[in-house]
């Protein structure tokens, strides 16, 4: 009503909702890098010995890396395809460019230039993708602006490390970073608190800065997320539990039903775990000790809604900067969102700390985030079903595989 250039409305953005808005987001950012850090040195060394996990927990592995990959490629066809941070008017996205964009834009272009240089080398390019996962000094990685593909790979070794060496010598390395963990986020809760006035002064100033055109490209940017999860959790897991666990995908869907109903309410998949577990026994009969794998592990590793998610959002906010990310930077955010689903706290909005992580080592402005985190709470219920349900799928999977005859399992006598 009273337009972007009113002078009330300025003042209040400038002295007001701006500054509280942004000291909740810097609390905000202030933890995300010990909690994605140690979120996945504690969930990678979870799994146990990697040389005892025997063919359960490899099959376990390979399912959760397939499914998640799958998962992100289909976020990012829809993303790439239907483009709802370019459905804003030119000035809008003018003004969003020049307020998110120019870092970015400088980064992609340095790398692009990078490997146009080096297209006819192989050796470099090879040179060049060992440069930028494998760090030298992961203390550096994580000072300034995070090297996000350096502090990943850093925290898989320490994890996979840590797999390999006796109990009794590492139980006190895993207790710092649980210990951590926990504290960070305990912290984050805290700061979470505060959310619904923060996010609601953030929204205020980027309406008030750059008009109602970005509420358009907010609406698309749902479709997009929830249309992505939906051809997931249906088509993609109908399919894998009828042609890889040899039940009957409506069947299936009705069983589980209770624990996708629980996800959703609490937007928790550790909080969904206890239902989870008796459901998949009592009403898919997975043995116990099947389910008590799987699903654990899958609690914190196998969340393929949250990949999908963070792959959608990470490209959708870059496209509202006006930033055009290569097909090489899009596989960069392909892998960075599969670690994230692994990577990524069980708890409500534990996705949000890991996509200010990778917003901020693609060189766009984290504080873009903010746009998002009003309409955060019903994607994440919508996810956190996606993930619970996928770790069912994962367990009935690695049931019939074990030769475990499953209920509704298809030529099966219904239950």
């Amino acid at each position: 009503l009273l337009g972007p250039d009113d002078a009330r409305l300025e003042w209040t953005v400038a002295n007001i909702t701006s500054p509280i808005g942004n000291l909740w987001l810097r609390l905000l950012l202030m933890v995300v890098l010990p909690l994605v850090f140690s979120a996945l040195v504690v969930g990678v060394a979870g799994m146990g010995d990697v040389r005892q996990l025997g063919r359960v927990g490899l099959k376990t592995l390979g399912y959760t890396i397939g499914i998640s990959a799958i998962s992100v490629v289909i976020g990012l066809v829809l993303v790439n395809l239907v483009k709802p941070g370019q459905r804003i008017d030119p000035a809008t996205a003018a003004a969003l460019e020049a307020e998110y964009g120019r870092s970015a834009e400088e980064q992609v272009g340095a790398t692009t230039a990078a490997l146009e240089q080096r297209k006819n080398k192989p050796v470099a390019v090879i040179t060049e993708v060992v440069d930028r996962i494998v760090p030298v000094n992961p203390v550096s990685a994580m000072v300034g602006t995070p090297n996000l593909l350096h502090i990943m790979f850093f925290a898989l070794v320490l994890g996979i490390a840590a797999t390999l060496v006796p109990p009794e010598t590492v139980r006190p390395f895993l207790g710092f970073f649980e210990a951590l963990y926990e504290i960070t986020v305990r912290i984050i809760n805290g700061i979470m608190w505060g959310a619904p006035y923060a996010v609601a002064l953030l929204v205020f100033s980027s309406v008030a800065s750059f008009g109602t055109g970005l509420l358009v490209a907010l609406l698309w940017y749902i479709g997009v997320v929830l249309g992505g999860l939906l051809i997931h959790g249906i088509v993609v897991y109908g399919l894998s539990v009828r042609f890889l666990s040899g039940l009957r995908p409506l069947e299936f869907f009705s069983r589980v039903k209770t624990v996708a109903i629980t996800a959703f309410s609490t937007s928790s998949s550790n909080a969904t775990l206890p239902t989870a577990l008796r459901e998949s026994r009592e009403k898919l009969g997975v043995p116990q000790e099947i389910n008590s794998f799987v699903l654990t592990i899958g609690a914190t590793a196998n969340q393929n809604g949250t990949a999908l998610y963070e792959g959608v959002t990470i490209i959708f906010l870059a496209q509202l900067a006006g930033v055009d990310l290569a097909l090489a930077t899009q596989l960069t955010v392909a892998y960075l969102a599969i670690l994230g689903g692994i990577g990524t706290a069980g708890v409500p909005g534990g996705s949000i700390p890991y996509v200010i992580v990778v917003l901020a080592s693609l060189g766009v402005d984290p504080a873009l985030i903010a746009i998002i985190l009003g309409v955060d709470r019903i994607l994440d219920m919508c996810r956190t079903a996606v993930n619970v349900v996928g770790d069912i799928t994962a367990a009935t999977y690695v049931a019939r595989t074990e030769g475990h005859q499953l209920l509704g399992a298809v030529g099966a006598p219904r239950a």
